[in-house]
């Protein structure tokens, strides 16, 4: 019996040391990372496996990628706090204060800023030219690129126009290539990654004001050691050339902690909730 118990507080011990070490051996420890689909699960799948891949071979904790295919999924699941760890738009921080209030722990230093688009040889360079049109978005409740732009050019701009959703910001940028509608919301840092052949067909004719940028988050009930872990591993990045590399591809290029007093508790003040849609997943 003796023997029994030393082997196991050894075991114990053991397991501990590793993770505190941050070795690569065998974990117990596991845990779920939910992506905000911006972009098609392929896409997502290729930049973030790798990261994922990065921060369990240094801290021994697996972090396991779940992805859906849809916003009203992603946010189901994300107002049930299914997700340990989440890549989240900022609204979406706020949206789920009430029922499981996700900590936001790292963002990128580069503010979100929301951008209006349009072909340049068409006729509409400005929201004003836009009335009665229809406008395209990714998602109803993608923050800078749908939510946020919706309710300025509805409140600022009294600009009555039809939305249709296309699920991610490529399909936005190639519907209005291809002339399919007449404007397009999107964020600054997509219409940076899309292809220059098709960058250069669009111009911007709006800009939303600044906001603190997508954050990493994470559930409560995560063991702080687990967090802190999760977050040196991820600012460790910064530190050579191939961690900068995988930064640079799930748009976090220069991380920053973040917090939801400092960052994301003004959002609460812009009054956007009736702008925001509810729909079955």
């Amino acid at each position: 019996m003796r023997k029994y118990l030393l082997s196991a507080m050894l075991g114990f011990c053991a397991m501990n040391l590793c993770f505190a070490s941050g070795a690569s051996a065998p974990s117990p420890l596991k845990y779920t990372f939910a992506v905000v689909p911006q972009f098609s699960p392929s896409q997502l799948h290729q930049e973030w496996i790798p990261v994922l891949q990065r921060i369990s071979h240094k801290t021994g904790i697996a972090l396991e990628l779940k992805l859906v295919a849809s916003f009203p999924k992603f946010e189901s699941e994300l107002m049930r706090g299914v997700a340990d760890f989440a890549y989240v738009n900022p609204y979406h921080v706020v949206m789920s204060q009430p029922t499981q209030g996700y900590l936001p722990l790292l963002r990128d230093s580069k503010p979100l800023v929301g951008i209006l688009l349009a072909r340049k040889d068409s006729a509409f360079k400005s929201p004003q030219d836009l009335k009665g049109q229809i406008i395209a978005f990714s998602a109803p409740n993608a923050f800078g690129a749908s939510l946020f732009m919706r309710a300025l050019l509805t409140e600022n701009f009294a600009l009555q126009f039809t939305p249709r959703y296309l699920g991610t910001h490529s399909n936005v940028f190639r519907h209005l290539a291809h002339n399919d509608v007449a404007a397009g919301g999107s964020v600054m840092s997509a219409f940076n990654d899309e292809l220059p052949e098709v960058r250069e067909q669009l111009h911007i004719i709006y800009k939303t004001p600044e906001v603190a940028s997508h954050p990493i988050v994470v559930h409560p009930r995560v063991p702080a050691k687990v967090r802190e872990a999760v977050l040196r591993a991820l600012l460790d990045m910064t530190k050579d050339e191939a961690g900068r590399a995988l930064l640079k591809e799930i748009r976090i290029p220069n991380p920053v902690l973040t917090h939801y007093e400092k960052d994301f508790l003004s959002l609460e003040t812009l009054k956007i909730q009736k702008y925001l849609v509810v729909e079955k997943n």
